[in-house]
């Protein structure tokens, strides 16, 4: 199975949701949640996160994580890191308890794709404040794609992870989880970089990029994905656009989807004139709305 089977497999069964004036969505993936160690790479971010969901929670916005959410291939218990990262599991909640969150699996949480390991994992979470347990995200599914739906029949939006690009991350996964938890991970720990990870190996990343964009323009559809964590806007030509990643070095990235337009946006830390610290919300790229992209007539 080629890379265009995989994600063509990744929207077989994909839900579809409304896109329209109305619709507020944002795009979020490649939090790689951690467990609190040296190794979590989320951890120096996690105040810039919250403060941006904190931020998309009060305006309306349904939240959408486009995979690698949590990071389970560098570790075993699911449990140590939403204990570490309680906060963002309870506002994450909040979102599920309004009918508003919608988490996808990448390579690295692929194993919550099994509905006994979301069960599992997300049935409830003990909350410190209250000292009980609560429902987190009881009865839910994890999936391999979303679809959203433009209203005005123009281009509908394809949300995935993007790992399908790659058959050591898609069909071979439990051998990659295994050279990432007992090989590269502990090499990282010394300086070294993962050779065969597409975040970090730019020539992966390109390849990577390429079979997405090509998979989009032989559809006719938008198409957007994490994955590579470059973030990015495509055109009407490459209609391929990238979230990013929330472990860049001092900034977390997404994409905004409001008004049938999407708006590549990053939250950081600024400071002011009188040198206090504030978190920040920047727009990266201008707006490009679903009416700028030609309809491809082929488009299956």
């Amino acid at each position: 199975m080629n890379y265009n089977h995989r994600l063509q497999k990744a929207f077989l069964h994909a839900p579809t949701l409304p896109l329209s004036e109305d619709s507020k969505y944002i795009l979020i993936s490649d939090c790689h949640r951690g467990n609190g160690s040296s190794s979590d790479n989320f951890l120096k971010n996690q105040h810039l996160y919250f403060a941006a969901l904190q931020h998309y929670y009060a305006q309306g916005f349904t939240y959408i994580e486009l995979g690698d959410g949590d990071e389970l291939w560098e570790n075993r218990s699911m449990q140590q890191i939403i204990d570490v990262h309680s906060n963002v599991f309870w506002l994450l909640s909040k979102f599920y308890q309004k009918k508003r969150l919608y988490l996808l699996y990448g390579n690295h949480d692929i194993i919550k794709k099994s509905p006994k390991k979301a069960e599992q994992f997300f049935e409830s979470y003990s909350c410190p404040s209250e000292r009980k347990d609560l429902p987190l995200f009881p009865g839910i599914t994890f999936y391999s794609g979303l679809i959203l739906k433009d209203s005005e029949q123009q281009k509908d939006i394809y949300l995935t992870h993007g790992h399908q690009t790659d058959f050591l991350n898609s069909n071979l996964w439990q051998l990659s989880r295994f050279l990432v938890r007992y090989v590269w991970g502990p090499a990282e720990r010394m300086g070294f970089h993962d050779p065969t990870s597409a975040a970090k190996n730019n020539k992966k990343k390109r390849r990577a990029e390429e079979k997405l964009t090509n998979w989009a323009q032989s559809k006719g559809h938008i198409l957007i994905t994490g994955h590579t964590h470059r973030p990015m806007i495509g055109t009407a030509d490459a209609p391929y656009c990238n979230t990013g990643s929330c472990v860049h070095p001092r900034c977390i990235t997404c994409i905004e989807v409001e008004h049938r337009c999407m708006t590549l946006v990053k939250w950081t830390m600024n400071t002011r004139a009188d040198q206090t610290l504030y978190v920040a919300r920047e727009v990266l790229a201008d707006p490009i709305c679903i009416s700028e992209y030609t309809k491809n007539p082929s488009a299956s």
